[in-house]
């Protein structure tokens, strides 16, 4: 594996090539995020959880093709693109070498949210005046520039269009990571299909590395593990970017409060009643652009029933704390096309997301994924 060279359609290639569907503000942080770490050595590479994985490193990951809708980044090479607005992250490494790939029109369904009309340019997106691609266009652009898997990356409530590009991921023969909360991985009927191809998938809804969801899993866990009766909680978040903008429409959000409270509820012995328990995004404040900020209170009852709260306050740069999870997804990804595994990655899929098809305690999850990368289990 040492060396990550395989033959890919006749040819030796050594990089993995991905696809991504919208070019919003996770993508730019994860192509970032592989030029920043390309100088590093391993000793000076902060903030990853693996830096060689198998032979794989960040810098093995390269982009293929992308997607999106917006007239600012449709026609652009990738490397322009992740800075265009409305994207508003953290330009951490902000000379990026071309990529040669230009950002394709994708297609619409319900991924553009009518509400954000209204709004600023620079904060909403603004519609390519393009013909939007077609299935056939999709798969065939998977099938010529060489990608190996595609990163989901739509707004939160595109249940169309995240079935759309995984239909196309299937018909083109590519692997799918699905960072957001429409339930691929985790439902049976795609899980089958997957299977079926012989091709992975790991989702659904990228659990941040040190965000909301797994500081509220971790202190629900080390609630159960001390003994204490947790009675009720919320999480409570604001962020202003187009995530935020975009959830303003709660009917875009069934799938995202599942997801979210599933995550919580699935560590606690047992789990709280609905008029208890309160996760999910509450408010779009412009200024705080892609900084996230959460607000948490649990509600606990120790030794002799004396009550005790917890009030926790977390802010952080939203899209770089999913990308560092997410580029240890790419190379688990990578190591199932390796090894010809499909269907759903169970292990990375606990460790990474937080709506998987089989939830885990977190320590449980990790070892899974340890074990799944060095070849013990492959799910």
């Amino acid at each position: 594996m040492l060396g990550a060279y395989r033959i890919y359609r006749g040819a030796f290639v050594d990089s993995i090539r991905i696809a991504i569907v919208g070019v919003g503000n996770c993508a730019s942080s994860l192509l970032q995020g592989i030029e920043y770490y390309r100088g590093k050595s391993e000793k000076d590479a902060i903030g990853l959880m693996h830096w060689d994985l198998c032979g794989y490193r960040p810098s093995d990951i390269e982009v293929a093709a992308a997607f999106d809708i917006d007239a600012r980044k449709v026609g652009k090479d990738v490397s322009e693109a992740i800075f265009a607005p409305p994207n508003c992250t953290t330009a951490f490494c902000p000379k990026m070498p071309g990529t040669g790939v230009a950002v394709r029109m994708g297609r619409v369904l319900d991924g553009f949210p009518g509400h954000m009309r209204g709004y600023r340019e620079d904060c909403r997106f603004v519609l390519a005046d393009e013909e939007e691609a077609s299935r056939e266009d999709v798969v065939r652009t998977l099938e010529d520039s060489g990608a190996e898997m595609m990163l989901n990356y739509l707004p939160v409530g595109s249940e169309e269009a995240a079935r759309f590009y995984a239909g196309c991921a299937l018909e083109a023969g590519v692997g799918l990571i699905n960072n957001m909360p429409v339930f691929i991985a985790s439902d049976p009927a795609w899980a089958v299909r997957f299977r079926e191809r012989g091709l992975p998938v790991i989702g659904d809804d990228v659990k941040a590395q040190l965000g909301a969801t797994i500081t509220h899993r971790v202190l629900a866990s080390l609630f159960r593990q001390r003994g204490v009766k947790l009675d009720r909680t919320y999480q409570l978040n604001t962020g202003g970017n187009t995530d935020f903008l975009n959830m303003l429409n709660r009917d875009r959000l069934a799938s995202k409060r599942t997801s979210k409270t599933e995550a919580v509820q699935s560590v606690l012995e047992e789990p709280l009643d609905d008029d208890n328990i309160h996760i999910g995004p509450s408010d779009y404040v412009c200024w705080q652009k892609d900084n996230k900020v959460c607000f948490l209170r649990m509600e606990g009852r120790l030794f002799g029933d004396v009550p005790m709260q917890i009030d926790l306050r977390l802010s952080v740069e939203d899209s770089p704390n999913s990308a560092g999870i997410v580029i240890d997804a790419i190379r688990c990804c990578r190591l199932a096309l390796d090894r010809g595994v499909g269907g759903p990655l169970i292990s990375p899929s606990a460790y990474f997301m937080k709506h998987p098809p089989v939830q885990f305690q977190d320590d449980d999850a990790y070892r899974m994924t340890e074990e799944f990368i060095r070849g013990v289990r492959n799910d």
